[in-house]
């Protein structure tokens, strides 16, 4: 489909303008002010009487697909982690998504958190830390966590082509995606306990080495994202609400346990879709058509998911989520991180983007339209939540004007921290450049040329090829230039 690209909008004028045929809701602030004036300047407590973060910029967790066979970070991680205490944001969120175990992995170059790699995670959050005093003069309000993982379904752990899916309950539709084809791939409630375990164990360890948090990774289809929506499964973790959220209560309890000075966040899917596909009739060869529901009228009501209209599944829907916050807040869980959808069946839902990965589709809408929903989302939540802390996420897209309409989305409380992601991966200082007074290096501006995604597909390490100079150089770039022609790397 057509729509503006963002890229050619030359004025916050014109971006409000355009913003404006999309939705008139959102806030955008004329200019980008410096510290300490700047709302996203402003520290906060991570809880009541917690532990005060020193401004309202967060980095988002990713999957650097460059670790180690055994789960340690290698010489590109510590790269990326660097960068991320250059940005000049004080929450980071994870940095990276971990696993807890090895069979949990979604590739296998994803890090492992487990004895033989606790030396090699408190590098990594060592180099953060460093180049964090390095560059801003000292670390205080720094709070840096480690996103705790289990795959799932999208398992891959020995090699990119061969899923190894462990599942909650069976999906008419993910099933085929990942080659399930009966029941040995569901994971038994004596696994599931195990499986908590390991959770627990990977909080303990993260305590030891230093990490001020973890988050319980319950977003993008991931096994705790999946149990939500876990309607048809039977047992103790499956069919009711109450069920449906043992994993996190157990979970919850059990690091309270062994790590009581540990604090817990959630980054959580918080409303979702049924499955899309490009659209068969718009799609041949290398063309990947625009993006479309997977067939449904013999699925209704859709009971497959969470955050999802059971009645017209291409929608999402907010009640589900809204009892799982009011569960977060009786657990004393303040640090929630909203995302949505999964980057394996609906990657336009989670981050928006004006060029598709090489297994994605073209946007079914203005990616644009894509972020409000995001923001108004935030707004709705914390209106309904404001003792919880809200990351908001979402942000890249809107490249020049992230800066103008995080600010003003901190300032009139729509979110309390403005979470960046695949924007830290070549525009890692964005964050500091604006609270420090200077213009955006618009050169380094995430375009949302979706390489990121495109290149782990491939088996390549997740960093910025068209604008990072040290990645356009490395052999991969020229790989990932015959992927996307078509020629065989």
């Amino acid at each position: 489909m057509n729509f503006v690209k963002i890229g050619s909008l030359k004025s916050v004028e014109s971006f409000k303008e355009h913003l404006a045929g999309i939705s008139k809701e959102v806030p955008v602030d004329g200019r980008i002010l410096p510290a300490p004036q700047s709302p996203l300047a402003r520290p906060l407590e991570a809880r009541p009487g917690g532990f005060v973060i020193g401004n309202r910029w967060a980095i988002q967790p990713m999957e650097g697909w460059d670790g180690a066979a055994d789960g340690n970070p290698t010489e590109l991680t510590l790269r990326r982690w660097r960068h991320f205490g250059l940005s000049g944001a004080k929450l980071i969120w994870g940095g990276e998504a971990v696993a807890v175990r090895p069979d949990g992995r979604a590739n296998p170059n994803q890090l492992v958190i487990a004895e033989n790699t606790l030396a090699g995670l408190d590098r990594l959050r060592a180099a953060l830390v460093e180049a964090h005093g390095e560059r801003f003069g000292g670390d205080r309000g720094l709070f840096v966590g480690l996103q705790l993982t289990h795959s799932g379904r999208f398992s891959r752990p020995e090699k990119k082509a061969e899923p190894r899916p462990r599942i909650a309950y069976r999906h008419p539709i993910l099933d085929r995606r990942v080659g399930v084809t009966n029941d040995s791939a569901v994971l038994s409630d004596a696994e599931v306990e195990t499986i908590i375990g390991d959770f627990v164990r990977a909080a303990r360890r993260a305590r030891q080495i230093g990490f001020h948090f973890v988050d319980l990774k319950h977003c993008h289809g991931y096994l705790l994202h999946e149990f939500l929506g876990a309607h048809t499964r039977p047992g103790r973790y499956g069919g009711s609400f109450e069920n449906r959220t043992r994993l996190l209560r157990e979970l919850v309890a059990g690091v309270r346990r062994e790590a009581p000075e540990l604090e817990i966040g959630v980054r959580v899917s918080i409303f979702d879709t049924i499955p899309f596909r490009p659209d068969p009739a718009r799609s041949g060869g290398r063309q990947l058509g625009p993006g479309v529901p997977e067939e449904f009228s013999q699925l209704l009501p859709y009971r497959w998911g969470f955050g999802v209209d059971p009645t017209d599944p291409a929608r999402g829907n907010f009640s589900e989520g809204i009892r799982f916050l009011e569960l977060c807040q009786a657990l004393g869980l303040y640090l929630i991180n909203l995302s949505a959808g999964s980057p394996y069946y609906n990657p336009h839902l989670q981050r928006p983007a004006a060029f598709p990965p090489s297994d994605g589709y073209e946007p079914p809408e203005d990616p644009l339209r894509g972020v409000a929903r995001h923001l108004l989302a935030a707004r709705d939540l914390k209106r309904r939540f404001p003792e919880l802390r809200i990351v908001g996420s979402a942000l890249s897209y809107l490249q020049d004007y992230l800066p103008h309409v995080a600010q003003a989305a901190v300032r009139e409380g729509w979110m309390d921290f403005a979470g960046i992601g695949r924007m830290a991966l070549a525009y890692w200082d964005l964050p500091a450049d604006c609270l420090e007074g200077r213009g955006l290096d618009r050169k380094r501006l995430c375009r949302t040329f979706s390489d990121c995604t495109t290149g782990p597909r491939q088996g390549l390490p997740s960093g910025c090829y068209p604008l990072d100079p040290f990645y356009a150089g490395r052999p991969e770039a020229e790989a990932l230039k015959a992927v996307k022609s078509g020629r065989k790397p």
